[in-house]
């Protein structure tokens, strides 16, 4: 072959190489190549419902292309070119803890992760504008009237309110006590006690303590607590049996452990909690009503607690 020919060679290749994408359909050219408002609307639809607003978990916000690019309180979440350096791409995978989204499952799907993969590797591109987000995926979602609440109703609140402490290295470091309140399994354990009670708000710990009848309150970086459309959405959770995302009603976790605070009122109530006081339960101290008391005791398998312990604090 001639030199010249050899010279042209390259310059044919390279002509047919833009020929070729040039003829790539539209949708082909957009996959390789995403840009913003295509992960944009991933984020509307799996993330906003969390990560938007005034007090988003960490400080993360995802509804514009300026909050992803700042990141969260720790730092960047997206690191243009390495994806696989990237948090927000680690939370997705489920490799760092906990996964988001937080009301998973079900999580993002491959092509999804696979898109913001792709977006981060091809150094953020912004591309053109973005849609407004549209009003309803900003904030918890309500139950609609007639309609159950479930922990997708109730997710939102503990990722924005919650999790920034109840997670592993949260603001506290450890999740203070080992309680997480990251997913739906972390949130009902009965690992080292139940603090929530499917069926009896009045007897679950978490309620107490987002009232404030137990101390601290909750959260601990309060006031502002939550408020009471929270509370009362919370409160209907677990009154509606502690649903899962997909609707199912928890089990009462007959014989487990239960540890509560508040007041103690005439008849052995604890702030109007009827409590099972026997034979076997030690009182320390004798306790008279209007003393803030600790109780510990065992569930029965209505969800009513037996009282093994019941002392001043």
């Amino acid at each position: 072959m001639t030199q010249l020919a050899l010279r042209t060679v390259p310059r044919i290749l390279c002509t047919c190489a833009v020929a070729f994408l040039l003829a790539m359909p539209a949708t082909a050219r957009s996959q390789a190549n995403p840009t913003y408002p295509e992960v944009a609307r991933i984020f509307v639809q799996k993330c906003v419902m969390c990560h938007s607003g005034q007090t988003p978990p960490l400080g993360l916000r995802l509804d514009t292309l300026d909050a992803v690019l700042k990141g969260s309180a720790k730092g960047p979440v997206v690191k243009a070119g390495a994806p696989a350096d990237s948090e927000l791409v680690r939370r997705l995978k489920g490799i760092s803890q906990p996964r988001m989204p937080m009301t998973g499952p079900p999580f993002l799907s491959d092509s999804e992760i696979a898109t913001i993969e792709r977006w981060i590797a091809g150094g953020l591109p912004a591309g053109g504008p973005v849609a407004a987000v549209p009003p309803a995926a900003m904030g918890p979602q309500r139950p609609r009237a007639g309609e159950k609440v479930t922990y997708l109703h109730v997710a939102p609140i503990f990722a924005a309110r919650c999790a920034k402490c109840h997670t592993d290295n949260g603001l506290m470091g450890p999740a203070p006590e080992g309680y997480r309140l990251t997913s739906y399994e972390s949130t009902l354990t009965i690992a080292d006690r139940a603090r929530v009670v499917p069926g009896n708000p009045e007897a679950s710990e978490l309620v107490r303590r987002i009232r404030g009848q137990a101390r601290p309150r909750m959260p601990f970086d309060g006031p502002p607590y939550l408020d009471r459309e929270e509370t009362q959405l919370i409160e209907d959770w677990i009154a509606q049996g502690a649903r899962s995302a997909n609707g199912a009603a928890a089990r009462v976790p007959t014989g487990a452990a239960v540890r509560l605070h508040g007041t103690l009122d005439p008849g052995g109530r604890l702030d109007g909690l009827d409590l099972i006081l026997g034979a076997r339960t030690r009182v320390d101290k004798n306790p008279a009503p209007g003393a803030y008391v600790q109780v510990r005791g065992r569930l029965d398998e209505t969800g009513r607690i037996i009282v093994e312990r019941l002392r001043p604090r």
